[in-house]
């Protein structure tokens, strides 16, 4: 049985990262607002906003005529002169518009699900041609900038946190598994009873900083001969528990989940939307195909609709066609670490976890104070991806055995 654990942005802002969108938008915010003071022209135009001044000749004569000093407040405010109408000016592209206005309304942002739902917009308004091209290419300006700015972010092996890495290389637990899930962790349980000593060296090889030994299996494989009567009625050894595999699926750009895992034939890292170290690689955009709205979308019969769409796009790399392999090979359990499941990795997410080998789908939430966390909120949105909700209750591990990704707020 393997472990496949779930990685998305909650994971790097637990190591104290500033990953999220908002963080992005207030760093583009700044360095937008910088720009001007080099800027020798009336309207400063990036594609995603417009500046304008009115009552001088340039930006830069202005701002040093003038010695102002251009102030930023990280939060819904950018710049304090924009309320001088009669002086600057301000116009949005439609998508970054509707970004700015998130940030302004709910203090956070998702630019993929508002790239969707604008798309989903001009197809119902039968948008001309060069509105949806524009659209495109604002997305994938927004994320030319988003890999400018996740690359000036340094993660180092300081950051490696104890706690989350024992979570990552723990046993399984029974409790965790669900109930038709039974059968596939008894027989892993025998497999590993059946291993000579050359394969279990082999298998604790990549345990071997959490200290895992085959003593307890040895001792516990002479107490079922003595039919000793606890035997079955407790949890077996840690070492009998362990996944054979495990893949850390990682839908962040960042290269944060490579502090964890040593690469080998039975421990990898998939970086299943790429990586920053091949701009190329990265895929941004949308991914759900169990919407209402997907199928009007192919039926428009009209490429230009499908651009960003991440079941399209995951055919240009082999990280899918890895992850496909790994699920395919045996029984899995999946963990969930910072991954929120909301609707734009839906068609794969789906994929996950109504698959015939997922017999567990664990959590690890968000804790905000004593009273308070969002481990409803995360299976509301796991369960959106299930089509089969009777199957989702069976594979989603209640509450009374999960616990938050860390030990603070962080």
């Amino acid at each position: 049985m393997n472990r496949l654990v779930l990685i998305g942005n909650g994971f790097d802002l637990a190591h104290g990262l500033k990953t999220s969108y908002k963080d992005f938008i207030c760093w583009y915010w700044k360095q937008r607002v910088l720009s001007l003071y080099d800027f020798r022209g009336k309207t400063s135009d990036d594609g995603l906003c417009k500046f304008s001044i009115l009552t001088y000749e340039t930006w830069n004569y202005f701002l040093f005529y003038n010695h102002i000093q251009l102030k930023f407040v990280e939060d819904t405010k950018f710049i304090d002169v924009t309320n001088d109408k009669e002086t600057f000016g301000i116009e949005y592209y439609p998508l970054f518009e509707r970004i700015h206005k998130s940030i302004e309304t709910k203090g956070w942002v998702d630019i993929e699900n508002d790239y969707y739902d604008l798309l989903k917009e001009y197809l119902n308004d039968n948008a001309p041609e060069e509105k949806i091209v524009a659209l495109h290419s604002e997305l994938q300006l927004l994320q030319e900038k988003l890999v400018e700015y996740l690359k000036s972010i340094k993660v180092s092996d300081e950051l490696l946190n104890t706690g989350i890495r024992q979570k990552i290389y723990a046993p399984f637990k029974t409790t965790e598994i669900s109930i038709s899930g039974q059968q596939a962790l008894k027989e892993h349980i025998e497999a590993g009873l059946e291993l000579k000593d050359r394969d279990w060296e082999w298998k604790l090889i990549p345990y071997d900083s959490i200290c895992y030994t085959k003593g307890y299996v040895e001792e516990y494989k002479k107490r079922l001969s003595n039919n000793d009567p606890y035997v079955g009625q407790e949890e077996p050894p840690h070492e009998l528990m362990l996944p054979n595999k495990i893949m850390l699926l990682n839908f962040n750009y960042t290269p944060t989940a490579h502090l964890y895992l040593k690469e080998s034939s039975l421990f990898s890292i998939n970086q299943i939307h790429g990586n920053l170290n091949d701009p190329s690689s990265v895929i941004f955009g949308y991914g759900d195909e169990l919407d209402e709205n997907f199928r009007t979308l192919l039926n428009r019969n009209d490429n230009k609709y499908l651009c960003n769409i991440k079941s399209i796009k995951y055919l240009e790399a082999d990280n899918y066609r890895k992850m496909l392999s790994f699920i395919e090979s045996e029984p899995y359990q999946i963990l969930i670490m910072g991954h929120s499941c909301g609707n734009s990795d839906r068609t794969l997410l789906n994929t996950l976890f109504e698959h015939k080998n997922c017999v567990s789908i664990k959590p690890y939430y968000y804790k905000y104070d004593k009273y308070k966390d969002n481990y409803i909120d995360l299976v509301q949105n796991i369960s959106r991806n299930f089509t089969d909700m009777k199957l989702m209750r069976d594979r989603v591990v209640n509450k009374t055995y999960c616990e938050p990704l860390t030990n603070n707020n962080s």
